[in-house]
């Protein structure tokens, strides 16, 4: 079947015929893994087209090359590329806005290299590279490196977990966002442990202060996230979209619910006001001190990822997802639920360059003694809601 344009083929490409084959993972159309059994097929066939060149009687129909096994394999492999280098692109987006913001609340222009400044995170990203990899000698190095890696890849695995759209993921799991935010939860434990292998005072008291703030503000969210599920009715991400598409978005019914969610995730993601693990004041730079270098750099990243997942909970939870009210499924859905995360990262953005970093007792009674209430009043409004019949 020939196509006339990359966009026919993106969108048009029968299904069906691809799922004949037995080797398919996915029984709905999954749009990354589409690109990338085409690039499979692309990559593959110029391999045996040069191999026939050189040994003109090898044939490509009957070698393993371009069998439907290893061309979905290949296929399954490039989607998981792709996947990552859009959430990876959307971390450098995310940067870029967070410090052109900054510099309008400063009176100040931000960065100015490259189109709009966008090439300054590259730049940055390549010295952090080029450092010294420096680690202290009287460090305990299994937890010292194995925590560095579980954090930043539980970071980037739950950034990655995140759909899209309904045509945009990886594994279309029936509990949802539970699973995620379940691995969300894996950091305040192993920051706890980062900070203590480092055997540096400071780096201590940081990976204390951060696994207190992480447990201090993942219960209110935890109840948000059962009270959306609740209202909702299902467990899964497509599920909680569809039904504020049948109804409403929920930031209307749950205001209340959308604040405090966005205060925890705020905290959550480690960010100022509530930046309590760094505390460059009195803390040099927390339970980052002596990861210094491609480390330090990775570990930035990683923040960024959970920054980008914690945008992501409140656009699923409260703002319709990726449709948009009254249009249904709109062409690009992938890019309507980039721009709303865009969107409520700006409030990240502005409520750092806004407010001054809180005081530790002052962070812990906020969670606990004004959020935790406050979700508590939510979840009980949203039972009230589903008693009588509105939801």
């Amino acid at each position: 079947m020939g196509y006339c344009s990359i966009l026919e083929w993106i969108f048009f490409r029968p299904w069906d015929s691809i799922k004949e084959s037995g080797y398919c993972p996915y029984s709905d159309y999954n749009l990354p893994y589409m690109i990338g059994l085409r690039l499979s097929e692309i990559i593959l066939g110029f391999i045996g087209w040069l191999i026939n060149i050189f040994v003109p009687s090898w044939s490509p129909e009957n070698s393993f090359l371009l069998s439907p096994a290893l061309l979905n394999g290949t296929a399954v492999v490039l989607e998981v590329v792709i996947i990552f280098a859009v959430g990876f692109i959307i971390n450098l987006t995310m940067i870029w806005e967070e410090r052109k913001i900054l510099g309008r609340t400063m009176d100040r222009r931000a960065t100015m290299i490259g189109p709009l400044g966008y090439f300054q995170c590259l730049g940055d990203g390549l010295k952090t590279f080029c450092k010294e990899n420096i680690a202290p000698r009287a460090i305990d190095k299994k937890v010292y490196w194995w925590a560095l890696s579980l954090v930043i890849g539980s970071s980037v695995l739950i950034a990655c977990m995140v759909p899209l759209s309904d045509r945009w993921y990886i594994v279309n799991y029936d509990a949802g966002l539970m699973v995620i935010f379940g691995l969300f939860a894996l950091a305040p434990f192993l920051i706890l442990s980062a900070g203590w292998a480092q055997n540096n005072k400071y780096s201590l008291i940081g990976g204390m202060r951060a696994a207190e703030l992480m447990i201090s503000y993942e219960v209110p969210m935890l109840i948000m996230l059962a009270t959306t599920c609740l209202m909702a009715e299902t467990y899964t991400i497509g599920g909680i979209v569809k039904a504020q598409f049948d109804t409403v978005w929920y930031i209307v019914p749950q205001c209340l619910g959308f604040f405090v969610f966005l205060v925890a995730a705020i905290a959550e993601s480690e960010r100022v006001p509530f930046d309590l693990s760094e505390a460059e004041a009195e803390l040099v730079e927390g339970w980052q001190t002596e990861y210094a270098g491609m480390k330090w750099g990775l570990i930035m990243l990683g923040d960024y990822f959970r920054g980008y997942t914690a945008c992501a909970f409140i656009v699923i939870l409260y703002l319709g997802g990726w449709m948009l009210p009254g249009l249904g499924c709109t062409p690009v859905p992938e890019l309507v639920f980039i721009g709303k995360v865009c969107l409520v990262f700006a409030i990240f953005a502005i409520a750092r360059g806004a407010y001054p970093r809180v005081r530790t007792d002052q962070i812990l009674n906020i969670g606990w003694k004004v959020l935790m209430p406050l979700a508590l009043v939510n979840l009980a409004f949203v039972i009230v809601l589903k008693t009588v019949g509105w939801f």
